[in-house]
């Protein structure tokens, strides 16, 4: 089963972040859980209206982040936040819970009906911002067969961004590849060295060489260097650059949004 194509059937995505305001409990909050829902679907609406090809939810304010544990209640918010979203509009939509809590994400998106997650931490162990993290390919894929959600897509992250991978030194960005292959992975995200940086393109081509999945660019993409980048990977996911400024934490621009868009498809 090629869940990619499923998804994406028709051209390269550009998938659209909508970073979820800081839910309750978390040390940024200060909406209600009802402002956030509307704040959440009126961002997904705009990304559809623009022209985008997917969406995908983070709950990218909860600064700072557990390790790969969330509270019951933060599993609630994005359920609520994904299913208002979900009604809201018709393109694909994702979603990633941090930090690498993969499992509470592959729940959320069965219970919302949602097409695919983002999950780190797939193959080999890293240091992140939030400390240690273990792999958990093995543990994700089987709760995904135990729960049913088959038709829900995994997009890994290899060699992340936010994380130190001295451990893994001697393992190569392409071999990482090619575990997360093995190990089926869906589709391998390639990133910066943080948000809104770029990625390298020796990694992006090393990474397309390695494996036969689908290689999506993870960070960095703007309007100016989309063509940089558009031969070499399969997709892009867009956070940073849609925003006021380019600073993730801003409002959404309509006007950058369009700006990209019109450039990919003249691409």
């Amino acid at each position: 089963m090629n869940l990619w194509n499923d998804i994406f059937p028709k051209r390269k995505p550009v998938i659209g972040m909508i970073h979820v305001q800081a839910l309750p409990g978390t040390p940024k909050h200060h909406l209600s859980l009802k402002k956030i829902i509307e704040q959440a679907v009126k961002e997904a609406i705009l990304y559809e209206k623009c022209g985008l090809d997917a969406i995908m939810l983070e709950n990218m304010h909860d600064v700072p982040y557990l390790n790969k544990k969330v509270g019951a209640e933060v599993i609630a918010y994005m359920t609520a936040i994904a299913c208002a979203v979900r009604k809201a509009v018709n393109v694909p939509a994702g979603i990633q819970i941090l930090a690498g809590a993969n499992m509470e994400a592959l729940a959320v998106a069965h219970a919302a009906n949602l097409n695919f997650i983002r999950a780190e931490g797939f193959v080999f162990g890293h240091i992140a911002d939030e400390g240690y993290m273990d792999s958990c390919a093995g543990e994700l894929l089987r709760y995904r067969k135990l729960i049913g959600a088959e038709n829900i897509a995994v997009f890994t992250d290899i060699k992340k961004k936010h994380s130190a991978h001295s451990i893994t030194s001697d393992v190569s960005i392409a071999e990482t590849a090619k575990a997360a292959e093995f190990f089926l992975s869906d589709g391998l995200v390639v990133t910066g060295s943080s948000t809104g940086k770029a990625v390298s393109i020796k990694d992006l081509t090393d990474v397309r060489k390695a494996s036969s999945l689908p290689v999506l660019v993870g960070s960095g993409i703007t309007s100016d260097n989309l063509k940089d980048y558009w031969q070499h990977a399969d997709g892009f996911i867009v956070g940073s650059f849609f925003k006021e400024a380019g600073l993730w934490s801003n409002p959404v621009s309509e006007s950058r949004i369009r700006d990209l868009i019109k450039k990919a498809k003249a691409l």
